[in-house]
């Protein structure tokens, strides 16, 4: 079976974490301060709180720019409902908005429409790794966060993603782009939205009383984080190279794939493609012992019974993620284009 998502592991990984237990020092501590260095460093930015995980990471966020009951968050519909719960847990209001259809990013233009004088905040996914529209989001004037869970190690106009927006989250779940098992990472150049992150990170011995979280990584998943850090380059380049036989094998058959638009550079989190029926398509592959899924589970809007996203509507009804991770070898990859083509016909 080729699988739909892989955990890629080596040695370093592995020595890395045992020296961590034999150390006996297993919470917080100095690799989570150097992962912490060494992440801000990479995206371009001036300061990184580590946290438990990704959606640790949006609430956090949140609670720093203020967002409370009354607040209204942009955040688009095609994407997983982390974003929906971290709004929900401070009780402000999310306002679903509709993609772009040529990158399933949000929509600038459904986003400044979406603009009132209650939003607090818009919440922005790179998704799949290839960067949204920055440029028209920005110039609204509303404070950004990045959510970069999909994309770290993606540019936009040369810079990273995650040093775009007044602050920006990532992702260390396991088959993310970089693996610690569970973790997040919030970033920004503001240090005092930084400061106010890291104080509510964690709420023991304080001198005076607020509500503060739980939410610290341990030095173990922090050492995996460092390790994977320092072989992201070599990760991508693979993702690229595999995309690259994707984009020859399956041109002229598979209409339509989010590609790389100028300014942006895809890092290929995910590889995305539209066909008419995708649940066939899903079955088909599974037949020749090829897993393939769709990209995001189930939009938000459906959740939350909104009508009107028919941008949103037509990527769910057609996108498939096939197989793409750095473990994948390019056997693999000429393969599954085979597969693909024989199940569509094409």
């Amino acid at each position: 079976m080729i699988t739909h998502s892989k955990v890629v592991l080596d040695e370093d990984d592995i020595i890395g974490v045992e020296g961590v237990l034999r150390s006996g020092l297993l919470a917080q501590g100095k690799n989570v301060s150097s992962l912490e260095d060494e992440f801000a460093s990479f995206i371009g930015v001036n300061h990184a709180v580590a946290v438990s995980s990704g959606t640790a990471a949006l609430h956090l966020s949140l609670l720093a720019l203020g967002i409370a009951n009354g607040s209204e968050v942009i955040v688009p519909s095609f994407v997983c409902t982390a974003l929906l719960n971290a709004v929900y847990y401070l009780k402000a209001t999310p306002i679903v908005v509709d993609i772009d259809p040529g990158t399933y990013n949000i929509s600038a233009d459904q986003v400044k429409r979406a603009v009132s004088a209650k939003t607090g905040a818009i919440i922005v996914p790179h998704m799949f790794g290839l960067p949204a529209d920055m440029d028209g989001i920005l110039s609204l004037g509303v404070p950004v966060i990045e959510d970069c869970a999909q994309s770290v190690g993606a540019k936009y106009n040369e810079k990273y993603t995650g040093s775009l927006g007044i602050m920006s989250v990532f992702s260390l779940y396991a088959t993310k782009m970089l693996c610690a098992g569970e973790g997040g990472l919030v970033l920004s150049n503001d240090i005092e939205v930084i400061e106010r992150v890291r104080d509510l990170r964690d709420y023991d011995e304080r001198e005076s009383y607020a509500v503060r979280h739980n939410y610290k990584l341990t030095d173990m998943q922090a050492a995996l984080g460092r390790s994977q850090l320092a072989k992201l380059p070599q990760f991508i380049r693979k993702r690229q190279k595999i995309a690259g036989i994707y984009n020859n094998g399956l041109s002229g058959g598979v209409p339509r794939i989010p590609m790389s638009a100028e300014g942006k550079e895809h890092i290929y989190y995910r590889y995305v493609i539209p066909v008419d029926d995708p649940i066939a398509l899903i079955k088909g592959m599974m037949k020749k012992g090829i897993e393939c899924r769709r990209p995001v589970f189930k939009p938000l809007h459906k959740y939350l019974n909104l009508s009107g996203y028919t941008r949103t509507e037509q990527a769910w009804s057609m996108a498939v993620s096939i197989p793409i991770y750095p473990s994948l070898t390019q056997s693999d990859a000429h393969e599954i284009v085979g597969a693909i083509r024989a199940v569509l016909k094409i």
